[in-house]
């Protein structure tokens, strides 16, 4: 199935489902009829939080590496994620790709993206595949240096999570985790600058969200798109 079927298909059965992100967050949540999903409406987040740069991961290539590692000198964006993930990472890796393939900004040159499984059962392997379907998608082979997929173990995961706020949930009936779909932008200090929800993201607020946050400016929860 192609990637915009794929959208379609998944769109129509989930509604762009998302979990509860943060008790500390305004929002209101619906249930839906499809288990451990919710429709969430949201604003604000962590904006300015920092994360813990020290936590511990492994590469797609199986080195030991700090989440600070690619943190420094340029913006992050930052995505949570599964690999095995049959419906909404697709989507949301996907459209990331789609946005950056259509701006000016190199990834590896001018900012980097990291790309984190929430699941502790994944490994580099699946990682390193992963890495080779959404770089091919995005198709700029001479930045793959700069998309970066992690693994690692419970406790990490947990405290980066938590650090976003980012909340899921997993359905051990259908193996399979509830979880918000979006990404954020942080400063190369690693602080939390902006939020972006769902599948899509315009090509236009990437690139002024990595501009800005490049700078150190932290937006506010109404620049949340």
């Amino acid at each position: 199935r192609s990637y915009q079927s794929q959208k379609r298909f998944i769109v129509r059965q989930v509604l762009l489902t998302t979990p509860v992100i943060d008790p500390n967050m305004r929002h209101e949540v619906y249930r839906t009829h499809f288990p451990l999903n919710f429709r969430s409406y949201y604003r604000g987040g962590r904006l300015n939080a920092q994360v813990p740069l020290d936590l511990p991961f492994h590469d797609e290539a199986g080195r030991v590496v700090r989440l600070g590692d690619y943190f420094g000198a340029r913006p992050v964006i930052l995505t949570l994620n599964y690999f095995e993930c049959p419906n909404l990472c697709t989507l949301v890796l996907s459209g990331l790709g789609d946005g950056l393939g259509s701006i000016a900004l190199r990834m590896g040159q001018e900012f980097e993206v990291v790309s984190v499984s929430i699941d502790p059962r994944e490994q580099p392997d699946l990682a390193a595949a992963k890495k080779a379907t959404y770089l091919e998608h995005y198709g700029r082979p001479g930045d793959a240096a700069g998309w970066h997929f992690l693994t690692g173990e419970q406790g990490p995961i947990t405290q980066l999570a938590q650090a976003v706020g980012f909340r899921y949930a997993y359905d051990a009936q259908q193996n399979q985790f509830a979880h918000p779909a979006g990404i954020m932008i942080l400063t190369p200090q690693g602080k939390i600058a902006r939020y972006f929800y769902g599948i899509e993201f315009a090509p236009r607020d990437l690139r002024l969200g990595l501009v800005e946050a490049s700078a150190g400016q932290i937006g506010t929860p109404i620049d949340q798109v």
